[in-house]
């Protein structure tokens, strides 16, 4: 389990608070309007902010004072953070080696996790010479190698259109499947949580609600939630 126990972060006047208890293997929408507070919680989980108050814990094991590097947690960006003089069998090898210094073993498992996200034949390529969904494949491929159980996407699909985002969609639950891994994904989109998420988080005001079930809250949303997302609420 992962333990957001009594969260308080303070910063210029504005305070986030969480009290969250979430299942190993579990897929987690997190939804709230800009500045709520979303990206903050992830930042807090992987180790890249660090509470006033409050622990984080996996399985027992306290996080809070762990750099992130150690943490049992890789984290998918918009931005995919791949670097864009390596190619693909390097920008994926990263997440064994940030040396590179491969054995044999760990390039056949590279060349494997290449594969598994459909880019075989791709590992010599760069990144510009990638299309934009071609790019989030190779970014998932160095977040499968790396094999952490918690997972953290932070609207790593937002520039895609429909269709690949929908396909991306598809690959990441084919992902969560093969890994068992706890995936938290903050979304702007109701149908991203639809599609993705068995339960959601609302973050309100710089406050985390308890995960609810994604399609009940989002057929009866809250007040301030309705508010938020407008006519993007289906049905």
């Amino acid at each position: 389990m992962l333990e957001c126990r009594d969260i308080v972060l303070r910063r210029e006047g504005w305070e986030f608070t969480a009290d969250l208890d979430l299942q190993p293997g579990g897929r987690i929408a997190v939804i709230g309007p800009s500045g709520a507070g979303k990206t903050t919680l992830l930042s807090l989980i992987a180790g890249f902010l660090a509470p006033d108050a409050g622990r984080i814990a996996w399985q027992g094991r306290d996080l809070t004072g762990i750099a992130p590097g150690k943490r049992p947690v890789s984290v998918l960006f918009q931005d995919q953070n791949l670097f864009p003089h390596l190619d693909v069998t390097r920008n994926v090898g990263l997440g064994l080696r940030p040396d590179l210094r491969l054995s044999p073993d760990q390039r056949d498992r590279v060349a494997q996790a290449i594969a598994d996200v459909g880019l075989g034949g791709f590992g010599d390529r760069l990144p510009a010479n990638l299309s934009g969904g071609q790019q989030s494949r190779v970014a998932l491929a160095r977040v499968l190698l790396r094999a952490r159980p918690i997972l953290l996407l932070d609207e790593p699909f937002a520039a895609l259109g429909p269709a690949l985002k929908s396909e991306m969609m598809e690959l990441l639950d084919r992902i969560g499947r093969d890994t068992g891994a706890l995936m938290l994904m903050v979304t702007h989109d109701p149908r991203d949580a639809l599609e993705f998420a068995r339960q959601t988080i609302v973050v309100q005001d710089g406050h985390c609600q308890p995960p609810q079930a994604t399609g009940d809250l989002l057929r009866d949303p809250p007040p301030a939630l309705r508010e938020y997302l407008g006519g993007s609420i289906g049905g």
